[in-house]
């Protein structure tokens, strides 16, 4: 596989993703340009500068996965890739550090006055009284979007003694008293804030919300900081409200178009504002974190297995995660061992889970049960991103059910698949919090890792049943892997579940078949 680096990431990314595939690097390309070598790659990698735009996607039959190094992904058209089932990762936590302090240090600069009096100092002046600050112990911060950034700035600019308040829809009063900020409307944070920073994605509800009608609201005197999104403020109307006095100081390292220029920055010779160009994630810590994130992103998306930081399907936060992650291998191979169980076009399915996994969030786990069952039957890929699309278009019914029910196994998932035939069950947990297992199909007792080809066959209770298997096979020369037998609640048979290292062709199908007091031979492919 090849991946295209289109901006400047830091060395180790790159590096990790050479031991992987093949890596070129050719940073700022136009989607112009972007376009004429897109379909030579399945996975491309790219920062805030590189547009990935919706001809850019539609260019490639190849393309996989699109990894931001970084965090906003407005540069990436996210329906396009979804709906050619494209997997978008960002990186939301290699430069989290960087910019809260970023943000810390843009506001103090503002407060203070700091680069305006660097510069006097440097033209020779010696001039104090024109740098008269405030002190922010005691002042109200109001942190528009409570999230990883926001929450932390909240932590420290509280050891500075201010208060904080946040807008937030997307979290809970628990979270936020957590973090010691009172959420609030955000009108009240408007009106009742001295400080407002923001720290929110570019999405069509946060777009220009710092606008002429917000800074009506805000009390005179207001500093505001932006080092999230440019496109979340409108900076033409923060400039008039510095030039008016409404605004007392503003800090602002992101604009809606970039880079920024004398012809394009209305805060050009504005004595109150502080600018730096896009700062917010330019530390060497965050340049190797956000580089070697995107880069296991793109491999766990390339190598088939979930990317928690996908944008385009439903997060997994990391609580969610640290106890669903060994079950993903699980629920996909059962869903790969339906399928080849299934004697007829599905008609829906549900998925129970118990123990632990009642507890949790589950939906991701579904999603790779469902990719495991539509792949094998599939010309299109089948991946994380598009497996819920395909089921609905394919009119299957999926539903999810969380039990508290008593088992054998404390924590399992069961599987229930409807046909036009019948239904089909599979029952699948892990030993030891790490080995999946196959413990039931349909009425059988089975025990057995999901990998490679297994061979199930039920069979009459009575001697040389498994010789005569294994002699097919032997003669063949099929290696047989591992055999387990075990009793059906049907009196007097067994099942036996035969796991063989390569697939076995018709005739000796054929042959197993026709052996006296077998009762069906069914080879499953358990990787699909």
């Amino acid at each position: 596989m090849k991946i295209f680096v289109s901006n400047d990431i830091s060395e180790k990314g790159v590096a990790l993703l050479r031991e992987h595939f093949d890596v070129d690097v050719m940073p700022n390309m136009k989607p112009e340009e972007l376009i004429k070598v897109i379909n030579n790659y399945d996975g491309l990698v790219t920062r805030s500068m590189t547009k990935v735009t919706k001809e850019v996607i539609e260019a490639s039959t190849r393309l996989k996965v699109i990894g931001r190094a970084g965090v906003g992904v407005d540069n990436i058209d996210i329906p396009a890739a979804t709906a050619k089932g494209i997997v978008v990762l960002n990186t939301p936590e290699g430069n989290t550090m960087a910019a809260t302090e970023h943000t810390v240090a843009m506001m103090m600069a503002m407060t203070r006055h700091i680069p305006q009096a660097h510069q006097s100092i440097q033209e020779g002046k010696w001039d104090r009284k024109s740098f008269d600050g405030i002190q922010v112990q005691g002042k109200t911060l109001g942190i528009i979007g409570v999230g990883r950034i926001g929450s932390r700035v909240a932590k420290r600019m509280q050891a500075m003694e201010m208060t904080t308040i946040g807008y937030d829809p997307y979290i809970t009063e628990e979270r936020a008293h957590q973090v010691g900020v009172e959420l609030v409307d955000f009108d009240t944070l408007l009106a009742k804030s001295d400080y407002i920073t923001i720290h929110t994605p570019l999405t069509k509800e946060t777009e220009k919300m710092l606008n002429a009608d917000a800074i009506a609201k805000m009390k005179d005197g207001v500093r505001i900081v932006n080092c999230a999104r440019g496109g979340c403020m409108d900076p033409e109307a923060i400039a008039e409200g510095v030039k008016s006095g409404k605004i007392a100081g503003a800090a602002i390292d992101v604009y809606p178009t970039e880079p920024l220029t004398k012809e394009n920055n209305p805060f050009l010779g504005l004595f109150n504002v502080v600018q730096t160009p896009h700062l917010g994630a330019s530390t060497i810590e965050a340049q190797i974190g956000v580089a070697v994130d995107v880069a296991y992103g793109v491999i766990d998306a390339l190598e088939g297995r979930p990317v928690m930081t996908a944008v385009n399907m439903a997060p997994i936060p990391k609580s969610v995660a640290t106890v669903i992650r060994p079950y993903f291998k699980l629920a996909e191979r059962m869903g790969t061992v339906g399928i080849y169980l299934a004697d007829g076009p599905i008609k829906s399915v549900e998925v129970e889970y118990t123990g632990a996994l009642a507890e949790t969030e589950t939906q991701a786990l579904t999603t790779a049960f469902l990719k495991g069952l539509l792949n094998p039957i599939l010309q299109e890929s089948v991946n994380f991103v598009n497996a819920p699309g395909i089921a609905k278009k394919r009119n299957l019914e999926v539903k999810e059910v969380k039990a508290n029910k008593p088992g054998y196994f404390t924590t399992a998932i069961n599987v229930k698949i409807a046909t036009a035939k019948g239904t089909h069950k599979i029952e699948g947990t892990l030993f030891d919090g790490k080995q999946p297992k196959i413990v039931q199909i349909d009425q059988y007792h089975v025990d057995f890792n999901p990998e490679g080809y297994l061979l199930l066959a039920p069979h009459v209770n009575k001697p040389n049943m498994i010789g005569q298997m294994a002699t097919i096979l032997g003669s063949a020369g099929i290696n047989i892997n591992g055999m387990q037998v075990g009793s059906t609640p049907k009196s007097d048979t067994n099942i036996m579940a035969i796991a063989v290292g390569d697939d076995i062709p018709n005739d000796i199908m054929l042959q197993l078949r026709g052996v006296e007091g077998i009762i069906d031979v069914k080879l499953i492919n358990c990787e699909g």
